[in-house]
């Protein structure tokens, strides 16, 4: 297994944020991670890249716990969110080498451009983060996961911000690095149907614990008590709103 989180579990004082539970990607895997705001998503995530501590549980990666061998564990991983501010008044090309020198990629000059031609983002690289559109940054965020070649990406809302086109490209770009390269992917994405599109196994996470697992047409089944032929994770997601408790 590419990742395997075993009873997984943080508190915030009283608060249960990740609430004992355990997953595992296999490699070349896009397994989609959903839920409502709050949870657990994100600070599941912010476990496994070491920048919160666990209360208790296991995280490995590429079979090295990352308790005790961090550095080589995360050295394989790459990591994209729409949320997380970049240098603005570095350029994109500035960022990118400073990441690349971070992540000591070998020729790190061929890959910005390959990875910028990519993106469809070339043009943009001697422009400071600052002028970019919140598309624009998506994307130098994305540049910046693929940096290190990873084996594991962690996307949390990969394609927000996108218009339907650049999101459309971005997903060939995901989809070909998991066929040809075996990539696995964690994918946390409030869109449906592109959940749908994009992984044959999705979680869903409410009040930090995991309440249903499956395909998406097995969930859909299961959550909704009806046979359905295709999937409609949209309406498990209302479904599971109006049931707060389950």
């Amino acid at each position: 297994m590419v990742l395997e989180v075993e009873h997984l579990v943080k508190t915030f004082g009283a608060f249960r944020a990740v609430d004992d539970i355990s997953f595992s990607v296999a490699e070349g895997e896009i397994l989609g991670f959903l839920g409502p705001n709050g949870a657990g998503k994100t600070t599941t995530l912010h476990l496994i890249l070491d920048l919160v501590t666990p209360t208790s549980g296991a995280i490995i990666i590429l079979g090295r716990p990352l308790k005790t061998e961090r550095s080589a564990a995360l050295q394989d991983v790459g990591f994209s969110s729409p949320y997380v501010s970049l240098p603005y008044r570095l350029t994109v090309l500035e960022n990118l080498k400073v990441f690349a020198h971070l992540f000591g990629v070998e020729r790190p000059t061929e890959r910005i451009d390959y990875l910028l031609k990519l993106f469809q983002i070339e043009d943009l690289k001697k422009q400071a983060v600052a002028q970019l559109s919140s598309g624009q940054v998506t994307r130098v965020g994305l540049c910046k996961a693929f940096l290190n070649s990873p084996k594991l990406l962690l996307l949390d809302e990969a394609t927000a911000s996108l218009d339907p086109q650049i999101a459309h490209e971005v997903r060939e770009v995901l989809l070909t690095a998991q066929r040809e390269e075996g990539v696995s992917i964690l994918y946390t994405s409030h869109n449906m149907a592109e959940v749908e599109k994009m992984c044959p196994r999705v979680i869903f996470l409410n009040h930090g614990r995991i309440v249903a697992e499956g395909s998406p047409v097995d969930i859909t089944r299961a959550i909704l008590k009806e046979e359905r032929e295709e999937p409609a994770l949209e309406e498990v997601f209302f479904h599971m709103m109006r049931q707060p408790n389950v």
